[in-house]
């Protein structure tokens, strides 16, 4: 499977590409929303902002919409999962909406939220082979809050929100499976098997 990872202009994408690669797929980066919408495979990463990353896909966003929408796997982190969703209280802006509901400050004692958390049990093809002791890596100060039923785990931290949630071919994880060791990395060839499945 040959995955397309969004260049947003800022870090992280060796971290994913590696981990997408050690799970079995050939991994292209890119920044151009042509590229983009014509992938076979997407992943959104993990850090920056929401408005900064929403600037760079908002040239292309009608037919990225259109690619998601019509079953392009994908798979959203952290504000890569953001971005699926309508918008985000941290900027202005539509998100690019191929999922109903908004990204939230998180209502925690400190935020952003840093460190390793358990996320609930999920039968979900996503989370196969994964233990319910498993943890996972996140680091966030938004949260999403959808507003159709597409979480598969959740967890908590000052409050409970969606570790993970998917529509068809169209994943998130608010979570790093990049960074989250050999449950991370075994959800990352979950994400490749289902999308050879779909694509």
């Amino acid at each position: 499977m040959k995955i397309t990872v969004v260049d947003y202009g800022v870090g992280n994408l060796h971290s994913i590409s590696k981990g997408l690669e050690r799970a079995g797929a050939s991994v292209q980066v890119s920044s151009s929303p042509r590229e983009i919408a014509e992938a076979r495979c997407i992943v959104f990463p993990g850090v920056g902002a929401f408005g900064a990353a929403m600037e760079v896909l908002r040239p292309g966003i009608d037919e990225l919409r259109s690619a998601i929408s019509g079953g392009v796997p994908t798979l959203g982190i952290c504000l890569g999962m953001q971005v699926l969703f309508e918008r985000s209280e941290e900027s202005h802006g539509d998100g690019l909406a191929v999922l109903g509901g908004s990204a939230v400050r998180l209502n925690a004692p400190r935020v952003p939220h840093m460190g390793w958390n358990n996320v609930s049990d999920s039968d979900d093809g996503l989370f196969e082979g994964i233990n319910p002791d498993d943890q996972f890596y996140f680091a966030n100060s938004y949260v999403c809050r959808p507003t159709e039923r597409v979480t598969i785990s959740e967890t908590e931290y000052g409050e409970r929100f969606p570790a993970a949630v998917r529509k068809g071919a169209i994943c998130g994880t608010q979570f790093h499976p990049e960074k989250s060791s050999a449950p991370g990395l075994r959800l990352l060839s979950n994400f490749i098997r289902i999308s050879e499945e779909t694509a």
